[in-house]
């Protein structure tokens, strides 16, 4: 006899741009009933984030392609905390449909937490995912200590948690979740859609942009936040300028946020820095094709999935050690190199073996093909199988 699939409920505090795509690849899944519930409609249109600082509208589809609901909530639904939104009634909406497994972003929200209680005393198995790796945040002895406790309680709720990369794991090893409850779900992005032909669209843009076709460009992409360091890759800069390139690099920084009046203020009158404020996906695809290697300079950085972005249209990468994806996807001196965060001469000197050698830069930009090629949405599907025992 044939199994029925499997009811899949997928709990998210809003819809995300990444995770769209994940969901309608999970939808084809014949043996996978998917209902993604969302607690605000937030970022479905025009919204404002506060990362960056404005208001913004995505490029891409974000509900098409997957059956999705929205949950009806309590509070202000015009952002996005702790506390708020705060789904009504939502254990019974997940014990009335009668899921078989609920899977929740995020695990410290009384909301969710809230959840996992009301599934395991439904009958439904309890999957979590989120991005928190042991280099997310500075955590004292006590902190520690608490996040043990916490994990030791609600680890009597949860069936399995789902790893998005190396560091994820052993923040859940850490937190006392043995090995096989830990199922492999990475952190990955649409890879055929940062792979798909754009004709000369970077050509055209360092048209635009006055660059010259063979001077290496640099390429920052995302928000201008203090922990995001985009003023560490522009100091770095800076000092590559004193080192003698046979053709002088530009940098491009692509993003708004907190940090762009100090950023403008460092660039002002630079001829070689091209400030280019936020910009879509489908733009985005045009800056990575311009570029020779992509930087994150990032502490605190859970993953960076920009990462993966600029690996699918073949890049060199840089990235520093407090960047959650570089043990997954980056291999010093292979397809980029990791530097200690904060060290402005490492980075310096990381830009310059890119920069300096052109051909070298392209052959890493291979290699990250290569790497991302296996880190994708087929993974996602493995893993989330082996989560569901089907």
């Amino acid at each position: 006899m044939t199994r029925p699939p499997v009811r899949l409920a997928f709990l998210m505090t809003h819809p995300v741009q990444y995770a769209a795509p994940l969901f309608r690849r999970i939808a084809r899944e014949p043996d996978i009933d998917l209902t993604v519930l969302y607690q605000t409609d937030l970022s479905a249109g025009a919204f404002h984030d506060p990362g960056f600082g404005r208001t913004i509208t995505w490029d891409v589809p974000l509900l098409d392609g997957y059956r999705s609901e929205f949950l009806p909530s309590w509070g202000e639904k015009d952002r996005i905390d702790l506390w708020q939104p705060f789904p009504r009634n939502l254990a019974r909406r997940l014990t009335r449909r009668h899921f078989d497994h609920v899977l929740i972003h995020g695990y410290s929200r009384p909301a969710h937490i809230l959840a996992m209680l009301a599934a395991r005393l439904g009958g439904v198995r309890v999957l979590i995912r989120d991005e928190a790796t042991p280099i997310s945040k500075r955590r004292g002895p006590l902190n520690r200590l608490l996040k043990r406790l916490f994990f030791a309680g609600i680890g009597r709720l949860v069936d399995g948690v789902m790893a998005i990369g190396r560091l994820n794991g052993d923040y859940y090893r850490q937190n006392g979740f043995a090995r096989p409850r830990i199922h492999p779900m990475p952190y990955a992005v649409d890879n055929d859609f940062f792979r798909r032909d754009v004709g000369d669209a970077g050509a055209s843009l360092r048209r635009r942009l006055g660059i010259p076709a063979d001077a290496p460009v640099i390429l920052y992409a995302s928000k201008m936040q203090a922990r995001k360091h985009p003023d560490h890759l522009l100091e770095a800069f800076l000092h590559l300028r004193q080192r003698s390139l046979a053709v002088p690099a530009h940098l491009v920084m692509v993003g708004d946020g907190e940090l762009q009046p100090r950023i403008r203020a460092m660039a002002a009158g630079a001829a070689d820095i091209h400030l280019e404020g936020f910009r879509g996906q489908q733009e985005l695809i045009a800056y990575y094709d311009m570029c020779d290697v992509f930087v994150l300079p990032s502490s605190g950085e859970p993953w960076g999935l920009v990462v993966n972005e600029a690996m699918n249209r073949a890049k060199a990468i840089i990235v520093s050690d407090q960047v959650g994806s570089g043990p997954d996807l980056v291999r010093s001196g292979d397809n980029g190199f990791i530097f200690p965060a904060g060290h402005i001469a490492a980075l310096t000197d990381a830009l310059e073996q890119t920069c300096r050698d052109r051909a070298q830069a392209q052959a890493m930009g291979q290699r990250s093909l290569e790497i991302i090629s296996g880190w994708d949405f087929e993974a996602d599907i493995r893993g989330l199988r082996q989560a569901l025992g089907i």
